[in-house]
């Protein structure tokens, strides 16, 4: 149960940091062809899957569970937080990055609770 956090998170990172930067498209609805666009998510393709990689890392190796858990909780919460203000400034988005905002500040609540539990420095 310490893990589940992280597994749940890198499933569904890797999934969509890949949907980013192969094809997005097929979920997001980009249409855009722009080289800068792209470039730009492919990046982001490379943050979500490099993340991830780290959780699995910390969900292997526990001497790096709880550094992987606070990055885990940052994540999250950077994305809700970038995610609310494109909202307030552009207005409403796509129905998937509404439940994006849902399930992301749920994940990161979910890491908050893990670190209370299980973390030496408690939150």
């Amino acid at each position: 149960m310490k893990n589940l956090h992280l597994i749940i998170a890198s499933s569904i990172v890797i999934p969509a940091g890949l949907c980013y930067g192969l094809a997005p498209d097929w979920i997001f609805g980009v249409t855009d062809t722009s080289p800068t666009l792209h470039s730009v998510l492919k990046a982001i393709m490379g943050l979500y899957i490099a993340f991830a990689l780290f959780w699995i890392v910390g969900i292997i190796n526990s001497k790096y569970w709880e550094a992987a858990t606070w990055s885990s909780l940052f994540f999250m919460w950077g994305l809700v937080c970038g995610r609310i203000v494109a909202w307030i400034l552009i207005g409403m988005p796509a129905p998937i990055f509404v439940l994006g905002i849902v399930g992301e500040f749920v994940l990161g609540l979910y890491a908050a609770l893990q670190l209370r539990k299980y973390s030496s420095s408690k939150l």
